[in-house]
């Protein structure tokens, strides 16, 4: 009779888990202003643990690859972060100057277009559309420009830099040398019977989110320096900092490539006004999405991934308006679990009777 009670509590722990879950989130939400640096240093100690694992398997210790592996990370993100920050911000600069000149290219192939339409529509004066085309991309380009190279030039004061450069480093560090043992002590917790499955799905979800996170990472990094170079060689003034930001949301599926696509064709018809350096851009996206779509995403990131695009903009976008860039850092683990979680439990509902029935 006791095991069939007992039986009968563990049948209720969905209940238990959905309430764990809920105080998770809430937990999330309150500390999210303190928690940067730690998700940060898990996230990378995540990233960085299969490396340690190889340099294991050629006969060193723990202790001893994961002091290489963080020692040649921080060799190479440090030169390479002051370097893209004064490459931005020398970007950004020129943006801000060269605002006046590209309004003025612009203005000049619009005129005829509003003496046109001041032609057929009479009631319009095409002067008052002119200035008032003038003002507003004027001064959004330059709000535009202003608020970025603030950005850059004050450090990132949104996330709080000095936190995260002092104490992601040590996070990443211990939890990078106790990776395993933090596994094994979470599988000798788990209870005996359900163990296995338990440990299966979390294994799909760390297919997922290494197959996403880490290819996608690597396609970011390979798609952001091919459009820099791809548009700085077209003549492309800003081309670095076009190439640059495309490349980075292209975490978002679709996005990076359409942002760059359409600000780049503008910027060149702006810079030059002709259609020939339009077609040059126009060609380097082309190129760069046909690469993408046939070499990079499948080698990378694969097939079998199994998150949607949709799904993952919608995580993308409800994790950064929650909680800021916190919540851009947790989107993509959370949408994998959730997706496996909802796809084994289809699984089983299409196995149970109600289903069958």
């Amino acid at each position: 009779m006791s095991s069939t009670k007992s039986h009968t509590k563990f049948q209720v722990s969905p209940y238990m888990w959905l309430i764990i879950f809920f105080v998770f989130f809430y937990l999330l939400y309150v500390l999210r202003s303190v928690l940067m640096p730690f998700v940060a240093g898990i996230l990378l100690a995540y990233l960085l643990d299969p490396m340690v694992d190889k340099l294991e398997k050629l006969k060193l210790s723990r202790l001893k690859a994961t002091l290489i592996i963080c020692f040649l990370t921080i060799l190479i993100i440090l030169p390479s972060l002051c370097l893209l920050l004064g490459m931005i911000e020398n970007q950004i600069s020129l943006l801000v100057s060269a605002t006046p000149k590209y309004l003025n290219l612009i203005m000049e192939k619009v005129h005829p277009l509003l003496s046109d339409l001041n032609n057929r529509f009479p009631e319009l004066k095409s002067a008052n559309l002119e200035e008032l085309l003038k003002n507003n991309i004027g001064n959004s380009m330059k709000i535009l420009g202003n608020v970025l190279k603030a950005l850059i030039s004050n450090g990132f004061a949104l996330i709080n830099l000095i936190s995260l450069i002092l104490i992601t480093p040590i996070v990443t560090f211990y939890m990078l040398r106790d990776w395993d043992d933090f596994v094994k002590k979470f599988e000798d917790l788990l209870p005996k019977k359900s163990r296995k499955n338990i440990m299966t799905t979390f294994s799909d979800i760390d297919k997922i989110i290494a197959g996403f996170i880490r290819g996608q990472l690597s396609v970011c990094l390979i798609l952001g320096i091919f459009y820099s170079l791809g548009l700085k060689l077209v003549g492309l003034e800003l081309g670095l900092l076009i190439g640059f930001i495309a490349g980075i949301i292209s975490f978002i599926p679709y996005v990076g490539s359409i942002t760059g696509f359409v600000i780049g064709c503008i910027l060149a018809f702006a810079q030059y006004g002709d259609m020939t350096h339009v077609l040059y851009v126009v060609s380097v996206f082309m190129i760069g999405q046909f690469i993408e779509g046939n070499f990079l995403t499948p080698k990378l990131v694969g097939e079998s991934v199994g998150l949607h695009p949709v799904w993952v903009m919608f995580a993308l976008l409800a994790g950064g308006v929650l909680l800021g860039f916190l919540g851009l850092m947790l989107a993509v683990p959370l949408a994998a679990i959730i997706g496996v979680l909802v796809r084994q439990t289809i699984k089983r509902y299409k196995l149970s009777s109600l289903y069958l029935d």
